[in-house]
């Protein structure tokens, strides 16, 4: 039975690694605020469920310096119809759109290195186009830039959903992804970003070649913060939680969505991805089972759901994540399914385009 024991031991340890990472995450102090100037650049492909709030949120600021930047790729997206109606409403507001950008693989870089050539202040802070907000949101996220061996702040997040399909994503995402984002910042990974938020200095970004550095890789918010790293910066993760949503999503979505994810992930850090099965707990919780070893079956189960809890209902305060982290052993099944999809091929379906991804997450065509 000893012997049992210690095959399941590395799973145990992870669980109770991510529930005192996200405990810790919980109880840590805002920064001081730091008000250096901030210009926010936002890609945009499209609408999202949310994204008239989302961009409203982003001009409702507190901070006193601050612009934000729209690009599409032409006028004819409907979210840059959405740009021009936040123009009209609030012509106070320091917003700014532009279309066109550098022809590239990655074509949201693309648009970044458009938006990077008209932004005036020190500080960028990149996310995603459905990103909601606070107040105090730029503020928070650009302070521990004060620090000069900070080079990156990202940003947990909470997400919407709006129907079953999306709600099991949802749930996947708060109580599986965020976890191990929190035990990543724990155990001191450098290379890691979310494009949830992405704050840092332009300067940084511009000694460690630009956008355009890795315009053809597809998990640019991942490039980008392995870039500034490399100049011996590290990474923070903010206290804050950023909120986004996932609309009506279909069973096969969702696979496509989670296909992408693994693949990407794993041809961009290569054989560190091999040893992810160990996170996930209800794979472990069904193998103590078959065996016969009700004891660790029943340890795993309720570390993993208590680790579900604490990351998803206390960290990022989501009613959905806290109703059903029980469900989070289920996920793990679903994430080893993934996992092992993952290795059976090199394409990914990124919205309407069908990609070949090589070494390192470069997008080899398209």
């Amino acid at each position: 039975m000893r012997a049992l024991w210690l095959v399941f031991l590395p799973a145990i340890l992870y669980q109770c690694l991510a529930i005192f990472a996200s405990l810790k995450q919980f109880s840590r102090r805002k920064p001081a605020p730091w008000t250096e100037a901030v210009s926010v650049l936002k890609p945009l492909r499209g609408l999202d469920p949310n994204t008239a709030e989302a961009f409203a949120s982003q001009i409702e600021q507190t901070h006193p310096h601050f612009e934000v930047l729209f690009a599409a790729r032409d006028e004819t997206d409907p979210a840059a119809l959405e740009v021009t109606r936040l123009q009209s409403e609030h012509p106070e507001a320091p917003v700014q759109f532009f279309t066109g950008g550098t022809e590239t693989l990655n074509r949201k870089v693309g648009l970044l290195a458009e938006l990077s050539r008209h932004a005036r202040y020190p500080l960028r802070v990149v996310n995603d186009s459905d990103i909601a907000v606070d107040r105090h949101y730029l503020t928070e996220v650009t302070a521990p830039l004060a620090d000069p061996g900070v080079g990156v702040v990202t940003c947990l997040y909470r997400v919407k959903a709006h129907n079953l399909q999306a709600a099991w994503e949802a749930l996947g995402i708060m109580t599986d992804f965020m976890p191990s984002t929190m035990v990543a910042q724990l155990i001191g990974v450098r290379e890691f970003g979310l494009g949830s938020t992405l704050a840092f200095r332009a300067e940084d970004l511009d000694r460690a070649g630009g956008f355009e550095s890795f315009a053809d890789y597809i998990a640019d918010d991942y490039q980008l913060a392995k870039s500034i790293t490399a100049l011996g910066k590290r990474v923070m993760l903010s206290t804050y939680v950023v909120e986004t949503t996932l609309g009506e999503a279909t069973w096969i979505g969702v696979w496509r969505h989670q296909l992408r994810w693994a693949r990407t992930i794993r041809l961009s850090k290569g054989a560190g991805y091999l040893g992810l099965p160990i996170t996930q707990a209800g794979l472990w919780i069904g193998v103590a089972w078959v065996f016969g070893a009700t004891p660790v079956a029943i340890l795993l189960a309720g570390l993993r759901i208590l680790s579900a809890l604490t990351a998803g209902g206390l960290v990022l305060k989501s009613p959905l994540a806290a109703t059903f982290c029980w469900l989070a052993p289920f996920w793990d099944l679903y994430s080893f399914a993934i996992w092992f999809a993952s290795y059976c091929g090199r394409t990914v379906r990124w919205r309407d385009r069908t990609l070949t991804i090589g070494t390192k997450g470069r997008i080899l065509d398209t």
